[in-house]
């Protein structure tokens, strides 16, 4: 389902999302993308500002980042030198049919409209083609963790995910499930600067963002676990579905 002001937020916070938010762990990508040969064809969809892209170019991949977002695309393009960056989005791509080896969509599929995004994506991949949407989800077994999402009003979690995401329509065969650890390491800063990246933040009117603000530094100056060292340590499960066109 999309939710166009949310969708739309991230455009002006583009130099902070790519900063803030966390890369993708060079185990999910390949196992998103096993079995395909170097380089294979893949188009980054809903590209943000790049992250997962770099991720998929580090790997030998040949990569096409389709971007709805202006501003966001025009970020990519200055910290990516050379790559393709194509306007477009999941329900509508400026590519010709069966143009990839793969697709993927890093901390996007919920914004998509689910039913015309699955024809679009099958158009686009090959015979046998991959789709993996790939999510960097906070661990919320971790307590401050948990409250962190609370203050921030982050409600994906890799069980939620499990139990809304159950197959990508007709056109796809039944996905398979895989998870992998990671961390990123931030100073009690940066803490807040990922929080500020969130669309709830970006779409709050100025108190709330105020209000939002001052949880996340009581919570970094109180909770014992985050005073007692200089930098932080987020951990994340990150999730990745693979399916295949037949």
């Amino acid at each position: 389902m999309t939710h166009p002001t949310e969708a739309r937020s991230f455009g002006p916070a583009a130099a902070d999302y790519d900063r803030y938010r966390p890369r993708y762990p060079e185990a999910a990508l390949r196992w998103a993308l096993d079995g395909l040969t170097r380089p294979a064809r893949v188009v980054d969809l809903a590209a943000g500002t790049g992250i997962l892209t770099r991720g998929l170019l580090a790997l030998g991949h040949e990569v096409i980042a389709v971007e709805p977002d202006p501003e966001m695309r025009a970020h990519l393009v200055a910290t990516t030198p050379g790559v393709r960056a194509e306007a477009g989005a999941a329900e509508s791509m400026p590519l010709p049919d069966g143009y990839a080896d793969a697709v993927l969509a890093g901390q996007a599929y919920h914004w998509f409209d689910r039913e015309t995004a699955h024809a679009e994506i099958a158009r686009v991949l090959r015979p046998g083609g991959v789709f993996a949407p790939i999510w960097n989800l906070r661990d919320e077994r971790v307590d401050w963790v948990t409250e962190l999402s609370r203050i921030a009003e982050i409600g994906d979690t890799v069980d939620h995910l499990r139990q809304t995401v159950t197959d990508f329509g007709d056109v796809f065969a039944p996905p398979e499930w895989a998870e992998f650890p990671h961390t990123t390491t931030l100073t009690r800063d940066d803490l807040r600067g990922l929080v500020r990246t969130r669309s709830h933040y970006l779409t709050a009117a100025p108190a709330r963002q105020a209000e939002v603000d001052h949880r996340v530094r009581h919570l970094r100056d109180t909770h014992p676990a985050l005073t007692a060292r200089g930098l932080i340590t987020l951990p994340y499960r990150t999730l990745t579905a693979r399916t295949h066109k037949p």
